[in-house]
């Protein structure tokens, strides 16, 4: 049979391993036409749980390894001692194009490490981004860098924009997307060099989305821009942060809540108001960020994804292949790197 997608599965990566990663696949298979799965991972877990499923079985191959990259592991000895693991085992088949895409729960800085070693960046990407999808008052926007990359020059910085307006087109349908560059302020002094260099540069630039300029960080939520572009650190301590207050209100109101007979009533009263508030921010919705600008689609599941989180993360990868979004990227910074105000500016 002749398959429109192939996507490779690390079995093994996250908190629970088959027993999430299958039946999310199977879920995901639902969605999807034409489409396999490539299991890496130890097939004694593996079988007893993919005979459970016996639509997927059909369109699923396992390979068996009993080497699992660890999530303690660092990235330095994932690389040394995780050959053969089923992590690297599924990015390998996308280097050999027996798949069009990997996914894994496991260790992000391992899967960053390895990916980048074996897929290498397409080219004009000087460094991948990790991107994720993130809700917002206005529905989503997209964010990176999420922590691939600590510190990022202008020329990077302004790839990302690429990177995330592409996404935003192929993957979103959104025909010119917004982009901002998260700083401390709005205006055109604020921020340190590299960031008002990138600002620069993108005002000048014919790219795939409409530069806004500087955003602040309640600007995320806002849903200010459909794109919003930031180093790795900043990035990761702004998304983090969002989780953490995402907690602390959900804290806070079910304190509310537990406060007095009559606020209990409150709550049993305002029940569907509150179950669709709690589906709007649901993290499994928006699981599987994507480290864009590798010559392949790689995603990485957060490593405690249960099946609900663990398909959303399958069909984020499915999105990618079937828009075809590594080649769009590499039409775009073809395009990028050809202007004469791009190439005096990086000069």
């Amino acid at each position: 049979m002749s398959y429109q997608q192939i996507i490779a599965i690390d079995a093994m990566g996250g908190d629970f391993g088959p027993k999430v990663v299958i039946p999310g696949a199977a879920n995901a298979l639902k969605k999807l036409k034409n489409t396999k799965f490539l299991f890496f991972g130890d097939e004694r877990q593996i079988a007893p749980i993919l005979d459970k499923f016996p639509d997927l079985k059909e369109h699923s191959q396992v390979q068996h390894t009993d080497i699992t990259v660890k999530s303690t592991d660092k990235p330095s000895v994932a690389l040394r001692s995780g050959k053969g693991s089923s992590m690297r085992l599924a990015i390998e088949s996308v280097k050999a194009g027996t798949a069009h895409g990997v996914v894994s729960a496991g260790n992000t800085g391992a899967l960053m490490a390895m990916s980048k070693l074996l897929l290498k960046c397409l080219p004009g990407i000087t460094r991948p981004a990790l991107a994720s999808v993130m809700p917002c008052q206005k529905g989503t926007t997209v964010m990176l860098d999420l922590g691939a990359n600590l510190v990022c020059d202008a020329e990077v910085l302004t790839q990302f924009a690429v990177l995330g307006s592409v996404y935003a087109r192929v993957v979103r349908g959104i025909s010119a997307p917004t982009v901002g560059l998260l700083n401390v302020g709005t205006e055109e002094m604020k921020g340190h060099e590299e960031i008002r260099a990138a600002s620069s540069i993108l005002a000048n630039i014919d790219f795939p989305g409409r530069y806004h300029g500087f955003i602040e960080g309640d600007d995320i939520t806002k849903g200010t821009v459909d794109v919003v572009v930031t180093d790795g650190f900043t990035g990761n301590v702004a998304l983090k942060t969002a989780e953490g207050v995402g907690k602390l209100s959900k804290h806070f109101l079910t304190e509310a809540f537990k406060s007095s007979p009559l606020a209990l009533l409150g709550y049993l009263l305002s029940m569907g108001a509150i179950k669709r508030m709690k589906d709007k921010v649901d993290p499994r919705k928006y699981n599987g960020g994507m480290f864009l600008g590798l010559n392949g689609i790689c995603v990485k599941s957060h490593g405690g994804s249960d099946v609900m989180a663990t398909e959303n993360a399958i069909m984020v990868a499915a999105d990618l292949i079937r828009n075809g979004f590594n080649q769009r990227v590499a039409e775009e910074i073809e395009n990028v790197m050809g202007q004469e105000s791009f190439v005096s500016a990086v000069g």
